[in-house]
Order: structure tokens, then C-alpha cells, then sequence
């Protein structure tokens, strides 16, 4: 419980700082203000640091714009294109029901409740009643779309992917970083070729991976799906966790091993709060490799197992595609790895970088 409670304060302090973000910033300004008023603030280096933020400021425009695009295209509705010779940086007539035809109906589902009567024995059953939080066809949508669908088979093939993969990964890592066994040298470049040559040869190999799954009647099975997924990921991320916990003094081990700790023990309390920068990257990768993936999905499963990848896919026609559609879809597929990724990002960069420096 020690790890999860610590991941779980230091989410909580995250969010605390994005909250207190703004008051921050007044409180800064008011302070440099009053600095230069009384002296104790160079006017010069305030310059500097107005012109760097506006050139960050400038450079990260540059760099949201296209997703802006996306968005404008998406609340225009109608029959907008994406490629348009007028420019206009506004949508023309705004409307949200490009994204209500995603979401669709949402419909909290009523519920029997059974409550136990003390000192009686005997029991009350209580019906909550169904709940229509939104109603498609208030809003002109007739036909929504099959998000919901896909959105529960990607959470069905990405959550087990990552299962799996931490599974396999964290105790390969472990023993790779910190034991010394037979054959530990002919593993490691194992993994470092298959961290770079693995996802070519699951590209080039996909039909006789098709094959495999209709020989073993796998084709609608989303859990074989998340294993194919949890394999490919393993190499680079094994690779990577185990170059993070390199890094780890062993003075830690050796003391907690004094204190009489066990090897599991070391392992939960020592070891993976000290990785867990390493942790947060290697999750987010494995997460993107079963919720982003498209092209085994589209070739493995059938249509009433397509995720979310592949139901965007499905709104490309070849004569005409509705653009706002497409464009409310992909930011709503797009929308839980951005906010993830935002709540992760102190421990990715610092995951990676550390692990560019001593690969």
C-alpha cells in the first residue's frame, strides 16, 4: 500500500499546483511589480522574461494550432471541409452536436438495491430509477455513433495490455538491472534487438499472425488480442525500466536488507518508489500500444470487436467524409491520452531523459 498511497499524494499534489497555478502567477507578477517600484527588481531582466514568454507562448500556438483547426472544424458541423480556400479562425455557426453524435445517449441504467433490516432478518429491496443524463435526439442527432461501443473494447484490449505487460515488465527489469545470472548478457541484447527491430517484424509478419488467430478461432477474442499487445511492448520497456533502475544507489538494498526486509519487500518499498518515473513512462507506453494500435485490430477482430482506432477509420469514405464528425471523434478518442498524459508528464520527461542519459 505504500507505493499506491504514494502515487496516489503525488497525483493529489499535481493537481493541487495546476489548481494554485493562477494564483501563483498573481502573486509573482504582483511581486515583480512591486520589486521594480521600490528597486529591488532589474526592469531588464523583467524584459527578458516577457520576451521569452511571449516567444514560448508564440512557438506553443504554433505548435496547438492544428489541433485548434481540428476543434473549429469540429464545432462548425454541417457540411464544413477541412480544406477550405476562405480562412476563417472562427467556426462558422457553432454548435456542439458533433460531439453529442459521438457520445450519443447517456443513459445511467437503474439499479436494485437490497437493504437488510437490523435485528429482524428480514430484507427491503429499493429500485432506483433510470437516469437520462443526455438525450441524443433532443439535440437533431438520430443516429449517433458506435463510440461507447468502441470506447469499452479499447478499455477491454488497453487496461489488460497494461496487466500484462507490467506483469512482465517489472520483475524483468528488476532482474535484469540488479542480478547477475547465466545467459544475462545474451538476454540483454535480445531485448535491445527486438526492442529495435520487433515492431517491423509484427508489421511484416501480420499475415501469418491472422493466420494463427483464425487456426485457433482468436479472431473475436480481445484478451488474445491485449497478449499479442503486452508482447510487443515488452523489449523497449523492459529495456528502459531496467536502465532507470540502474541508476539506483544499491545502498538502498543493502541497508533495507540489514533491517531484515525480504527481497519482495526491498522490491515494493525501495525499489519502485524510486522508479517511479520509469513506472509512469513505461505505463503510458503500454497503454498507447493497446489504445492507439490500428492495424492488427482492424485485420484480427471483427466488426463488432473494433476499437476506437479502427471506428474512426470506419468515417473515411472514399467519396466524401464528414469532416466534423471525424473531427469531434478523434478529439474525443484523442481527450484521455492528452489528460493522462498532462497528469504524467513530470514523470515521463524525467523518465526519459534519465534513461537517454545512461543508455
Amino acid at each position: 500500500m505504500s507505493l499506491l498511497s504514494r502515487i496516489a499524494r503525488s497525483v493529489a499534489g499535481d493537481l493541487k499546483t495546476v489548481a494554485y497555478s493562477p494564483i501563483a502567477a498573481y502573486e509573482h507578477t504582483r511581486y515583480t511589480v512591486t520589486g521594480m517600484r521600490t528597486g529591488d527588481v532589474d526592469p531588464a531582466d523583467v524584459a527578458m522574461s516577457v520576451v521569452s514568454t511571449i516567444t514560448a507562448l508564440a512557438v506553443v500556438t504554433l505548435l496547438l494550432f492544428p489541433i485548434y483547426w481540428v476543434l473549429k472544424l469540429a464545432l462548425s458541423g454541417g457540411s464544413a471541409s477541412l480544406f477550405a480556400t476562405n480562412i476563417n479562425l472562427l467556426p462558422t455557426d457553432p454548435s456542439l452536436q458533433t460531439f453529442v453524435w459521438v457520445v450519443g445517449d447517456l443513459i445511467l441504467p437503474s439499479y436494485r438495491i437490497t437493504l437488510a433490516i437490523p435485528g429482524t432478518g428480514s430484507e427491503v429491496f429499493l429500485q432506483t430509477p433510470e437516469l437520462v443524463v443526455l438525450d441524443a435526439s433532443a439535440h437533431g442527432v438520430e443516429y449517433p455513433s458506435r463510440f461507447q461501443k468502441y470506447l469499452w473494447n479499447s478499455l477491454t484490449v488497453a487496461v489488460p495490455t497494461v496487466i500484462l505487460s507490467m506483469c512482465m515488465i517489472v520483475p524483468g527489469a528488476y532482474a535484469l538491472s540488479r542480478r547477475e545470472f547465466i545467459g544475462r548478457g545474451k538476454l540483454l541484447y535480445g531485448y535491445v534487438l527486438f526492442t529495435q527491430v520487433g515492431g517491423g517484424i509484427g508489421i511484416a509478419s501480420l499475415i501469418a499472425l491472422y493466420a494463427l488467430f483464425v487456426q485457433y478461432g482468436l479472431t473475436a477474442d480481445k484478451f488474445a488480442l491485449a497478449c499479442y499487445y503486452a508482447a510487443t511492448a515488452v523489449p523497449f520497456n523492459t529495456w528502459l525500466l531496467k536502465t532507470y533502475m540502474d541508476g539506483i544507489p544499491k545502498s538502498y538494498e543493502e541497508a533495507a536488507y540489514v533491517d531484515g526486509a525480504s527481497t519482495l519487500r526491498v522490491v515494493w518499498e525501495v525499489i519502485l518508489p524510486l522508479s517511479k518515473a520509469g513506472l509512469a513512462t513505461v505505463f503510458i507506453f503500454t497503454f498507447l500500444a493497446g489504445w492507439t494500435e490500428f492495424v492488427v485490430a482492424q485485420t484480427v477482430l471483427t466488426t463488432d470487436q473494433y476499437t476506437l482506432p479502427v471506428g474512426l477509420y470506419l468515417l473515411v469514405s472514399e467519396y466524401s467524409t464528414p469532416w466534423p464528425k471525424f473531427s469531434a471523434f478523434a478529439l474525443t478518442f484523442a481527450l484521455p491520452i492528452m489528460l493522462v498524459y498532462l497528469l504524467a508528464q513530470r514523470y515521463i520527461e524525467d523518465g526519459l531523459s534519465f534513461g537517454g542519459v545512461e543508455g
